[in-house]
């Protein structure tokens, strides 16, 4: 098991967040849904909790075999698949990734939002009950992107915001920012297989790491897009989003397994689409 607490500042509010945060999600899987890969979604409803409250409960399918490194590709089907399950209780979410094809492998996140700048350093005390974690600190705007995924237009360093005027983001930006919100990430992997475990895990980090980093940026990025939203305009901007991803991901998936159905996996995927 390896663990992390990810901290990643942004020049928001928490309330604002709510809704940046669900706007930035479906756009961005839409945009990476490509080629038969990408994000399904399975289920997105409400949910209460009796702990938590009313919430949201999202279950997705991400296709990813192309994204896995070339000594993962090899174990893996043609058409490999990771369920994410998520509990949205915001300012207070859970995440989960799953795999039935590795039944050892999982990741687990909890996700805190506070109006601050990554200052609070007891806020998973409750949960982590003294365990050791290390504490990485993310700059959307002077960390360094994979080079596939940068884009001038979302270059924070560059980024003005016409309806807020909040940007560009200085070096140091941090400290002077107002309004700025964190987003608290306490990370969990576990890939229990000897040999293995040590290089899949810091693997995965990485992935992770790179995945906040993106997201976080394009959801202050896209601020001018949705910052007039309401959470029911949002809400519905979602339903429609998850249907056309839906239908590119699945015709995709459709074309690869009727060309070659080489697992069950494939062929379950051929029926469903059709379906």
């Amino acid at each position: 098991m390896l663990q992390k607490e990810y901290r990643i500042c942004m020049p928001l509010t928490v309330e604002e967040y709510r809704i940046g945060q669900l706007y930035m999600i479906s756009k961005h899987s839409h945009e990476q849904s490509d080629r038969g890969e990408g994000v399904e979604v399975v289920q997105n409803e409400p949910y209460e909790d009796p702990t938590h409250g009313q919430g949201q409960f999202t279950e997705k399918r991400v296709y990813l075999n192309s994204k896995l490194p070339s000594w993962a590709r090899a174990v893996v089907p043609k058409i490999f698949y990771v369920t994410e399950k998520a509990w949205n209780y915001y300012p207070f979410t859970i995440t989960e990734y799953t795999c039935s094809f590795l039944p050892k492998f999982s990741i687990h996140i909890e996700t805190k939002y506070e109006d601050n700048k990554g200052c609070n350093d007891n806020i998973f005390d409750t949960e982590l009950k003294d365990q050791e974690r290390e504490v990485c600190f993310i700059d959307i705007a002077y960390d360094e992107i994979p080079e596939r995924y940068y884009k001038e237009s979302e270059d924070l360093r560059y980024f003005k915001s016409e309806k807020t005027s909040r940007g560009i983001l200085q070096e140091g930006w941090r400290d002077t920012q107002e309004p700025i919100m964190c987003s608290y990430k306490l990370v969990t992997v576990k890939f229990e297989v000897w040999g293995l475990q040590t290089r899949v895990e810091q693997f995965i980090h990485k992935v992770v790491r790179d995945i906040l980093l993106l997201g976080h940026r394009q959801a202050f990025a896209w601020v001018d897009e949705w910052i007039d939203m309401t959470l029911d305009d949002v809400r519905d901007y979602e339903k429609q989003m998850h249907e056309k991803t839906n239908i590119k991901v699945c015709h995709e998936q459709q074309e690869q397994s009727t060309t070659n159905p080489s697992s069950l996996d494939d062929i379950e995927i051929h029926d469903r689409a059709s379906t």
